[in-house]
């Protein structure tokens, strides 16, 4: 059984930490380099899926395309072979109910069987924008919630440390999709919602057990302390994140293009989320200094209480 061992988790506290740092500081200069490759909910333009009786040249395409003054098109398999999702930039002057028929006219000129257009959508970059920024603002007022939150329901030392477990695994995500270049849409924006939402579930069962140790274990360091809790919480940790990782990965090799990138932020967040919550909520916490007395209600004294009605 998990519960009955004892791993010394926070005995590797400094390594976790330069990991961490590591990989934030990774993901920072992938971000601020490389930048997210965003949808079109949130550039604007038109997206276009179009199928073929057999394989696709995504070379041929493209060149055609560009030839035909669509330059900055985007070309991709979708699924298979035989189906290509073609994103095409906001165009000044265009005529974007007739842009699809367009589109389907051009490459039926290089295509040797039929092609047909399964569908054609438009973004305006105005709202494009907004989603981008709305977004933005939804992941801040989300983190400024955990952070009153826990400050009551804990410790104010305990709600930054969340907080930090919880920017750590945000900006570790966004940093996998720079590297990647995976198209960040609003999909992958509601699945990074939802890494915050899991991975604070796990820290607050986390920080609820090393408060109740706190009060129960009155011998020990704070170490010790955040070491044991950690450990009696190891197995249903791990439980949760196998099964969540067991449907997303359904997902992933069975949910389709659509919600392709959808699952791999979902996996990637719950990896991350359960190593922040074991490493990087509880030695935030300690390098803060918690200790027993910040969890432990003060006494009253005997005069006070008998003067309460």
């Amino acid at each position: 059984m998990l519960e009955s061992r004892n791993y010394d988790f926070m005995g590797k506290r400094k390594i976790s930490a330069i990991v961490s740092a590591v990989l934030l500081l990774a993901s920072i200069v992938l971000i601020a380099i490389r930048g997210l490759n965003l949808g079109l909910d949130f550039t604007g333009g038109t997206l276009i899926e179009v199928g073929y009786e057999q394989p696709a040249d995504l070379k041929a395409i493209r060149q055609v395309l560009e030839a035909n003054g669509f330059d900055r098109a985007s070309v991709q398999y979708f699924g298979t072979s035989r189906e290509v999702l073609i994103r095409l930039a906001p165009r000044e002057g265009g005529n974007r109910s007739t842009l699809g028929d367009e589109i389907l006219q051009i490459l039926q000129k290089v295509s040797d069987g039929k092609v047909d257009m399964r569908r054609v959508e438009f973004v305006g970059p105005q709202v494009g924008e907004e989603l981008r920024e709305d977004g933005g603002l939804a992941m801040l007022y989300a983190l400024f919630g955990i952070l009153i939150y826990v400050a009551f329901r804990f410790e104010y030392r305990f709600a930054v440390a969340s907080i930090i477990a919880l920017v750590h695994d945000v900006l570790i995500t966004l940093g996998f999709f720079a590297l990647t270049q995976m198209e960040f849409d609003l999909t992958v924006l509601a699945a990074v919602l939802a890494i915050i939402g899991y991975s604070l579930n796990d820290t607050i069962v986390v920080f609820d057990r090393i408060r109740e140790n706190f009060r129960k274990l009155r011998k020990g360091s704070p170490e010790e302390v955040v070491n044991t809790s950690i450990n009696q919480t190891l197995s249903r940790t791990i439980i949760t994140s196998l099964t969540t990782l067991l449907v997303l990965f359904a997902l992933f090799f069975l949910g389709g293009e659509i919600i392709h990138s959808f699952a791999v932020a979902l996996i990637v967040g719950v990896v991350v989320g359960t190593y922040s919550s074991i490493y990087v909520a509880s030695n935030a916490a300690l390098a803060m200094g918690v200790s027993q007395k910040d969890l432990i209600p003060e006494e009253r004294d005997q005069d006070e209480l008998d003067s309460m009605p």
